[in-house]
């Protein structure tokens, strides 16, 4: 297989992981938030986005991203729309934490890099 193949392979892997885990994270969180193998899914296709599609200059804006994403997730911040709309807030809120759910490990693996990155004199974040 030519460098070409295995680029090219790599990315089209990268990008189908990235919008199934988008899809699923929200699919998960809005039909079935508490079927934890849906969430063991979420993890590795988060790892695999987080080796394959972040790169060295998007690195720090994707681990922005994701600790935005993580806190979020932590507090029910929607559940003041149930008062309108009955469980409304109470869905984004298992929506959001499933997309968290799914960057977290993809964050991990890009902070370990840019912390390897950082430990190495005259490198930048690759």
């Amino acid at each position: 297989m030519t460098i070409f193949k295995r680029f090219k392979l790599k990315r089209a892997l990268g990008a189908i992981s990235f919008g199934a885990g988008l899809v699923l994270a929200i699919l998960a969180g809005w039909l079935w938030p508490e079927v934890g193998w849906l969430s063991a899914i979420l993890t590795l296709l988060g790892l695999i986005v987080g080796i394959l599609n972040i790169t060295g200059r998007e690195v720090i804006p994707f681990l922005v991203a994701t600790i935005a994403l993580v806190v979020i997730g932590q507090g029910n911040i929607f559940d003041p729309l149930n008062d309108f709309v009955s469980g409304l807030g109470t869905g984004l809120d298992d929506i959001v934490d499933k997309i968290a759910l799914f960057a977290a490990p993809a964050g991990l693996v890009n902070a370990v890099r840019a912390a390897i990155a950082l430990a190495r004199p005259g490198q930048s974040i690759k």
